[in-house]
């Protein structure tokens, strides 16, 4: 199974999310992660979906997305070159003793530590989906309090659309 990253432009409505995740609920289809924001036309939105599946899954996904009224647009992004981002708050234990080994750590990801604790901190961390996965597996040792990661939103490179 493949992971997709798909691209899909939908009317800024409420209730428009929750008919897409209906849909892929309804079918059968996961959804590994899903980021909506506004876009560069108004009265839409992005919404970048990851999803895994075979090409014929793929195919059901875009053709039931394109029944739904609001659904504008669907771009396989994952045919094209591609950027894709995601952002992570990792607040982790930092005892005193521990803390430049913490730091080292988050200068080699080029994360940042955007809050500082008695006992713990918060790293940012903005990156392909391997980079999140491996910061986030060198800070477990430390002991990870809380965690809260965006998802996945990307855009194809150069003029493609």
């Amino acid at each position: 199974m493949k992971k997709h990253t798909l691209s899909v432009l939908v009317n800024d409505q409420p209730g428009v999310l929750q008919r897409v995740a209906g849909l892929f609920g309804r079918r059968g289809f996961n959804i590994d992660s899903v980021t909506v924001g506004n876009c560069e036309e108004s009265g839409l939105s992005r919404m970048v979906i990851v999803t895994t599946g075979d090409m014929r899954t793929l195919e059901q996904i875009e053709k039931q997305l394109y029944k739904l009224i609001d659904v504008v647009r669907v771009s396989h992004l994952s045919d094209h070159a591609m950027v894709a981002r995601e952002l992570a708050l990792i607040k982790v234990k930092a005892e005193s003793l521990k803390r430049p080994e913490i730091v080292g750590i988050v200068d080699v990801f080029r994360a940042s530590i955007v809050d500082i604790g008695e006992t713990n901190m918060i790293i940012q961390a903005v990156g392909d989906l391997d980079k999140i996965n491996a910061i986030i597996d060198l800070l477990r040792a430390y002991g990870i309090v809380e965690m809260s990661r965006t998802g996945t939103t990307a855009l194809t490179r150069g003029t493609q659309r």
